[in-house]
């Protein structure tokens, strides 16, 4: 990491799939009872963060899983997903439906990005909107750790973002699952809590 101190003007906040159809009760997830208390305490707990961001000129940017519909409004699910997440059906994780948009705590993003796999960066606009926004700092939070959060954060790093994981700003389904996650990021890129990295936005 070089002694460069980026101003909060080229820093953002990363959202990382905090969509209604993952939180709701009644999304996709909600309605198969597929839920985790721990996830459903995130968008309180980083609305203070995302607010101050707003603030000092940074950038609040929400990624969105996304079901691309397909011939008669299918959705286009990769085989492996299916198999995990069977319930998966018409409609969920839509672009533009209510499923697929942000949670209201943390509305608005300053830029929206479809996402059709774990990473953010994959097949996506992500990279490019950084770039022309000037944007070198990513604080990265959101579901879940191991797998939304993980592969983007890996992708930042190999792009030479300077990259922090909320880690109460993340979660997963288990708790174990999470620290095991964050335990392996470690080595990847910096691990600060909400608290710590408020502290530091709030600073001269």
């Amino acid at each position: 990491m070089s002694d460069h101190v980026i101003p909060t003007t080229h820093s953002a906040l990363l959202i990382v799939d905090l969509q209604n159809d993952f939180l709701d009760p009644k999304g996709a997830y909600g309605r198969a009872g597929q839920t985790a208390a721990s996830i459903a305490a995130l968008p309180p707990r980083l609305k203070p963060f995302a607010d101050l961001m707003r603030v000092k000129g940074g950038f609040v940017i929400s990624t969105q899983f996304t079901l691309v519909p397909g011939k008669g409004g299918e959705p286009l699910i990769s085989p492996h997903l299916k198999q995990l997440r069977p319930f998966l059906a018409k409609g969920d994780f839509l672009p533009g439906a209510w499923g697929h948009q942000l949670v209201d705590p943390l509305q608005p993003a300053d830029i929206t990005i479809e996402k059709i796999a774990y990473s953010a960066f994959y097949m996506t606009r992500l990279e490019w909107v950084l770039r022309k926004c000037a944007i070198e700092k990513l604080y990265v939070a959101g579901i879940v750790t191991n797998g939304g959060v993980a592969s983007t954060v890996r992708d930042a790093h190999i792009r030479d973002f300077e990259t922090v994981v909320l880690e109460d700003g993340c979660a997963a389904f288990t708790a174990e699952t999470h620290d095991t996650a964050i335990a392996a990021l470690k080595p990847v890129c910096r691990v600060a809590a909400i608290a710590e990295a408020m502290t530091e936005l709030a600073a001269p």
